[in-house]
């Protein structure tokens, strides 16, 4: 099997921090991904190591070694070809000097950080229009080979968000327009897998953690089942076989077992169970404090507070409960921007608690400076001003077995505060499982001292994978520690995956109810007509204007349709520069479709060109979206990009663009 490596330093993959490690983020003045010293400095200690273990495994020295990227799709970080070219070196220092050097990107930045002696590979998903994707390559480089690097065969879950397909039929067809074309190309996924433990990554913006699953709707599960997906391909791939060969016998599926339900009689609560604080005066992340994973409590005395005072916190990550002398009084979720809290009447000397669990780190843009817990301070905030709370002492919780393990467990039952549970169960038999988690809140799970991944009750994913190869025949230990408490403290191993029970307690679509924009009184800054194909469109305002909002209001369709969508989106300052979206909030959209998958109006900016913002099925133009910008900046005009599948489906074609400084009237 010959292999393509691509070692990063930065990777993606939906992995924490897209595999760049965590402690980087203690020193406070890092620029991952950029020509930082000390950045550059790890990654060539990292790559040297790689180069150690692989270097003599290329081709030309007897090993399967083909090819070698350089990073990983930088024009959507950023534009730095010195900083490519450092890396490039790097990969050459490491060993790497006997087969091709290439770099990944999308046909529409790949230009942004071209190096001549590179290859150039394109990524894009199902349903693109080959002819597109591969246009300016060709333009460019007319004889060079084309390969698509990342076929994206399905796509990834998140939180809170329905579970992601992608169509069978449209994979193929893409598939057969490049092999007829006698184009490359390397699915991503063939074969979906699991996040193990906390390694799941995060978009952003807006924040939205990865699920553990990563069976991303490929051809072969996350446990390495065979799907229609799966033989559709097979089907394909036979009519392009070399003369003589045939294809090889489907392998059997690793036997699945099931576990009776097992009921936990061991508690240990985690207040209960704390390490020894760490004082600090002023609230710092955790990395500050040695740690990467986990949860963090962050402790003081409260002043005398009256009722109805704010506790704001700048910033909460990634999800935070409040408690007040042992008692919960709310909760606080990154995924909604939440970041404060009304507080009842409370006694001078009470005890604050703020417990903040860290989800994965952003895996995409700038935001993978993703540093976790509280980041910079804790304020009370009154009518007569704010009051920053000072004097803390710190729980560090890491995710580490050997701590989880070593608590004291007691004989007991659930419990509404967070505890962890432990109890054990026989085998007989071992085999991949399932282990249902449907009747829990929020957490993690060890089997066996492996963190096996976390659960959510929000869904969609309700089970975790745990191969078989980590069971053993007799006695076997599973612990969970619940954060938010279960509705019943039972688990049961289960024969197949449910990936797909949403159970959101508030839609994540940017509409109340009853709600309508009024545009009315409003006066566009813009309107005209797009004009009709793939690839990006830029619109030049007359003047530029200053502004903290901004409406696109469709008005219509290139296909005469009632759909409207846009994959990406940005705003130009005076100079034709994209301004940065990474405060961005979706404050208000007309309609978006999330039956059939997860197309709200956030899609527009979250730099992944393959997802997009699409309306609800039968809902008629015009259609609107409003971008809070959270900040004031000079708008000079935009950039849009419609779907990539041919025929650009849902594509606007005329359209009135508004800025204000305050909100728009609803």
């Amino acid at each position: 099997m010959y292999i393509m490596l691509r070692p990063g330093p930065y990777v993606c993959s939906e992995w924490e921090m897209g595999g760049l490690p965590w402690w980087l983020l203690k020193k406070e003045d890092i620029a991952l991904r950029s020509n930082d010293p000390y950045f550059l400095e790890r990654t060539r200690i990292f790559m040297n190591e790689i180069g150690k273990e692989l270097a003599d495994l290329q081709i030309t020295r007897g090993g399967n070694i083909i090819m070698v990227q350089v990073e990983n799709e930088y024009g959507s970080y950023a534009t730095d070809k010195e900083y490519i070219a450092n890396i490039r070196d790097i990969v050459k220092e490491s060993g790497f000097t006997e087969v091709p050097l290439f770099q990944c990107d999308w046909s529409s930045n790949f230009m942004n950080n071209a190096l001549d002696d590179l290859l150039w590979t394109v990524n894009f998903g199902t349903g693109a229009n080959i002819d597109e994707q591969f246009r300016t390559l060709k333009e460019m480089r007319p004889n060079t080979p084309l390969m698509c690097s990342e076929f994206w065969s399905g796509w990834f879950d998140h939180w809170g968000r329905e579970h992601e397909t992608r169509d069978t039929e449209t994979m193929i067809a893409g598939l057969k327009d490049m092999l007829d074309r006698n184009i490359s190309f390397s699915l991503y996924m063939t074969h979906g897998g699991t996040t193990f433990g906390h390694w799941g990554g995060a978009n952003s913006p807006a924040y939205s953690a990865m699920c553990s699953s990563y069976d991303y709707d490929a051809p072969l599960s996350e446990a390495g089942w065979t799907t229609p997906k799966y033989f559709a391909l097979r089907e394909l791939m036979a009519n392009y076989l070399d003369e003589g060969q045939v294809l090889g016998e489907v392998p059997e599926a690793f036997p699945v077992i099931e576990i009776p339900e097992i009921e936990f009689k061991e508690v240990a609560l985690l207040f209960d169970n704390l390490p020894e604080p760490v004082p600090s005066e002023d609230v710092k992340p955790m990395e500050q404090f040695d740690q990467g994973w986990g949860s963090i409590l962050y402790r003081t005395k409260l002043p005398a507070v009256k009722a109805g005072t704010t506790l704001y916190i700048t910033e909460v990550h990634d999800w935070a409960q409040i408690f007040v002398n042992g008692k919960l009084i709310g909760r606080l979720d990154r995924r909604r921007d939440q970041n404060s809290i009304k507080l009842p009447a409370i006694p001078a000397g009470a005890q604050l608690d703020i417990l903040v669990e860290a989800m994965g780190r952003v895996n995409f843009d700038v935001a993978i400076h993703d540093r976790k817990g509280i980041t910079e301070k804790v304020e009370l905030i009154t009518e007569a001003g704010a009051q920053e709370l000072k004097g803390w002492q710190v729980y560090n919780l890491p995710v580490d077995y050997a701590f989880v393990s070593d608590k004291q467990y007691k004989a007991g039952k659930k419990s509404a505060a967070p505890a962890f549970y432990r109890a054990t169960f026989d085998l007989e038999e071992t085999g991949d499982v399932f282990f249902d988690m449907q009747t829990w809140g929020k957490g993690l799970v060890w089997v066996n001292g492996i963190s096996i991944g976390r659960f959510w009750e929000i869904g969609p994913q309700q089970t975790l994978f745990m191969p078989g190869c980590w069971l053993k025949k007799g006695e076997n230990e599973i612990i969970v520690l619940d954060l938010k408490g279960p509705d019943k403290a039972t688990t049961r191993g289960i024969n197949y995956p449910i990936l797909d029970m949403l159970r959101e307690e508030a839609p994540l679509t940017h509409r109340k109810e009853g709600q309508n924009l009024d545009l009315s009184v409003e006066t566009p800054v813009a309107e005209g007509s797009l004009v009709p194909g793939n690839g990006w469109q830029e619109v030049r305002f007359d003047q530029a204007v200053k502004a903290r909002q901004f409406c696109l209001e469709a008005l219509s369709a290139q296909d005469g349709k009632d759909n409207a969508a846009i994959a990406e989106f940005y705003l130009l300052d005076e100079n034709g520069q994209p301004l940065s979206r990474q405060h961005w909030q979706i404050a208000y959209a007309s309609s978006e479709e999330t039956k059939g998958g997860n197309f709200t109006a956030d899609k527009i900016y979250d730099l992944q060109e393959s997802t997009y913002w699409s309306t609800k099925r039968g809902d008629k133009y015009p259609h609107q979206v409003v971008i809070d910008l959270r900040e004031e900046v000079t708008v000079g005009g935009f950039r849009y990009l419609p779907r990539a599948e041919e025929g650009y489906p849902g594509m606007i074609k005329d359209f009135k663009a508004y800025l204000k400084m305050g909100p728009f009237t609803y």
